[in-house]
């Protein structure tokens, strides 16, 4: 398979790639990098956090900045 189609994209399709691709990635980021900063009263909470963002990425990342977030203090 051959990656030469994609200079044939458009604007259009690059913001549906944008969206669907790298979106997920840095919110997945986001919410790593926030988990690790973040101080948990038990550290049970954070390790399950952790898991819940790793094997769910996408789902998980946004389950956690809803509500994951409020368990911890930066």
């Amino acid at each position: 398979m051959s990656l030469l189609f994609l200079g044939n994209l458009g604007a259009t399709e690059i913001v549906v790639i944008l969206l669907f691709f790298l979106l997920p990635v840095v919110l997945w980021i986001f919410a790593i990098v926030d988990l690790i900063q973040r101080q948990f009263q038990d550290q049970t909470n954070k390790i399950v956090w952790a898991l819940v963002i790793l094997l769910v990425p996408f789902f998980g990342s946004i389950l956690y900045f809803l509500v994951g977030r409020k368990g911890g203090v930066i």
